[in-house]
């Protein structure tokens, strides 16, 4: 065989191996360049496809090597995306749990009766207001109507109606296209973000004449308009309303579209005030009191028996968040063990009767003592003030002995359980055992 012919069916054998992703001869390749193997033109050419063979098996190796590092990436990837998407179910399972009813802190007919009329509404696809005064919880209540609804799955988009200036509401609530203006970019809206689950408007009694007939139609076509685009956008919107003004009033004096509130307002969800809550007040002190003992690292404090007179006292017209406030301050600045008067703040101490009071164990003592005298509290003109702290009543008198009694009458309760003992007394078991010690009670 010539080595022309030779040369042809090499390349035309190379070339068919390239194509179909066979390994190449390189040996019959290398026989065409050997010197002295035929004309030198031929044996250039044979040497500058052998040269560009090298290049196209280096190449097919980096690939390869990127083929598979890109496979391992995606493996990563794809376990990462695995572990995301069980966080994020577990947090949503979290969030659904935590605003399920019996996670509301209160027994009181007054929130019994807005649980009830909550979890109605989260039956039933209709736009709802919460009414109530600033503090009491509305957004708690929002929360559980969402998360206890068919949109839990959905977004819960909350929005401060009072917060978004004039001039910024249109793009804040229904979004805008990059380029609308100088510099800006795309931003989707909060009514497009809370597609499909549920908008939040807090303070909607705060919401302009001009915004709130923009709003209007968004609820009636549902749909939403970015500002710079000309195709409205379909949304699926359900919209909880809260306010802690009359709408009915805001309706009257014209400061209120009265066909938004007709549309908003198809139920409505009345939030008591803390001071109309009755002892759910100090279950909510508890609560939030070892909250934030939990996160400041401390023991749990309890709240001692002239704390919660304090705390029944007050009038709380800041509600719940007021009262959150107060149980962190108390967390932080109590020494004891428990949150005594003297730890709550000054304004909230203020509204205590200044008396002495003496728990009903004292006054048992005393009215089997002296039947014919007012054991439930002493004042200065009290009669047996007068006889000193040698006279008649004195014994009434001595905490040594009333300590003495209540803690054996507590041992006597608990069948000398000290660990239930110190619980009835509101102290810790070594606080127990320290007292008993302090007051020459043997174990």
């Amino acid at each position: 065989m010539t080595y022309e012919k030779k040369f042809l069916n090499t390349l035309i054998s190379l070339c068919d191996d390239l194509a179909w992703g066979r390994p190449a001869s390189e040996e019959q390749l290398f026989d065409l360049t050997r010197p002295g193997a035929g004309p030198e033109d031929y044996v250039r050419l044979a040497e500058a496809f052998g040269m560009m063979l090298v290049k196209v098996e280096g190449r097919e190796f980096h690939r390869d090597e990127l083929i598979a590092e890109l496979k391992t990436r995606n493996a990563e990837l794809e376990e990462i995306r695995v572990l995301l998407d069980q966080r994020n179910r577990h947090l949503m399972q979290t969030v659904q749990d935590a605003y399920q009813p019996r996670r509301i802190i209160g027994s009181s007919e007054a929130m019994r009766r807005v649980v009830e009329l909550a979890l109605s509404i989260a039956r039933r696809p209709i736009n709802t207001v919460i009414l109530g005064p600033t503090g009491a919880g509305k957004e708690v209540v929002a929360k559980m109507v969402h998360y206890n609804s068919s949109r839990r799955e959905g977004p819960f988009v909350a929005v401060n109606c009072s917060a978004i200036p004039e001039n910024l509401f249109e793009s804040e609530m229904f979004g805008i296209e990059k380029g609308a203006a100088s510099g800006v970019g795309f931003r989707r809206g909060l009514v497009e973000e809370a597609s499909g689950g549920t908008l939040f408007l807090d303070e909607v009694g705060e919401m302009s004449l001009a915004h709130q007939a923009k709003f209007l139609r968004v609820l009636e076509e549902q749909e939403v308009q970015r500002v710079g685009r000309n195709k409205p956008l379909p949304v699926d919107i359900k919209v909880i309303a809260a306010t802690n003004v009359s709408l009915e009033e805001a309706v009257r004096e014209g400061r209120f579209r009265s066909d938004l509130y007709y549309r908003i307002s198809v139920a409505e969800i009345r939030l008591p005030p803390l001071c109309e809550r009755g002892d759910d007040m100090l279950l909510l002190a508890q609560h939030f009191l070892e909250e934030h003992c939990a996160r400041m690292g401390r023991l749990r404090l309890i709240l001692a028996p002239g704390a919660r007179e304090a705390l029944l006292a007050y009038s709380w017209p800041g509600n719940v968040r007021e009262l959150g406030n107060e149980m962190e301050r108390a967390a932080s600045l109590t020494v004891g063990d428990r949150v005594e008067a003297a730890d709550l703040s000054p304004r909230i101490t203020a509204t205590v009767p200044r008396r002495v009071a003496v728990p009903a164990f004292a006054a048992n003592i005393s009215a089997a003592r002296n039947p014919d005298r007012d054991a439930l509290a002493f004042s200065g003109n009290d009669p047996a003030s007068d006889h000193g702290p040698h006279g008649k009543g004195a014994t009434d008198l001595n905490l040594h002995l009333v300590e003495r009694w209540v803690v054996s009458e507590a041992l006597n309760r608990c069948a000398g359980n000290k660990t239930r003992a110190a619980e009835l007394l509101g102290i810790t078991r070594e606080g127990l055992r320290k007292k008993l010690q302090r007051i020459g009670m043997t174990e």
